[in-house]
């Protein structure tokens, strides 16, 4: 499956921005994750929004933000792969995210999470989806292609890393 279709420089973010603020004296540690997870969520939406496919950006966060809720996509390996099927994309739009430091995002194996691969898609293109979301899992698996996606210095580098596991 050819996911770089999906993908452009553009929608490539080679450091994220999201300041998470640390945890206050009256605040439960689990309405803390949940303000972070919203304000990650908030930055991958608004990368995705630079593809120009989305419809009501309030909307498709509130998707994201309610599946997330469900079960995490944190995953393990330093990976979150945030995706959804909503009215509010107007087709199959993939974008990539990095953070050097690393986030906590709920993964399985409870370490921080430094590339995010989010996915929307509208809810009548299932097959597209699926395959395209398990071909990408299937690449993620590969401890050198998560190294060469944390290496590259610039959007055109990681993609070419994309391209070059298809």
């Amino acid at each position: 499956m050819n996911i770089s279709r999906y993908l452009s420089e553009k929608l490539i973010k080679m450091e994220m921005t999201t300041v998470i603020e640390p945890l206050e004296e009256n605040q439960s540690e689990e309405k803390w994750r949940q303000i972070a997870k919203e304000k990650i969520l908030d930055e991958l939406v608004s990368l995705l929004e630079t593809g120009n496919h989305i419809g009501n950006r309030t909307k498709l966060l509130t998707d994201f933000i309610n599946r997330e809720r469900k079960a995490t996509t944190g995953i393990v390996d330093g990976i979150a792969v945030p995706h959804i099927r909503s009215m509010q994309a107007r087709d199959l739009m993939i974008a990539v995210a990095r953070s050097s430091a690393g986030y906590d995002f709920g993964a399985l194996d409870g370490e921080l999470t430094h590339l995010f691969f989010v996915m929307a898609a509208p809810p009548y293109d299932d097959a597209l989806y699926l395959r395209v979301f398990k071909s990408l899992m299937e690449k993620l698996h590969y401890d050198s292609f998560r190294e060469e996606l944390m290496s590259a210095t610039e959007p055109g580098e990681l993609l070419h890393t994309i391209r070059a596991m298809e």
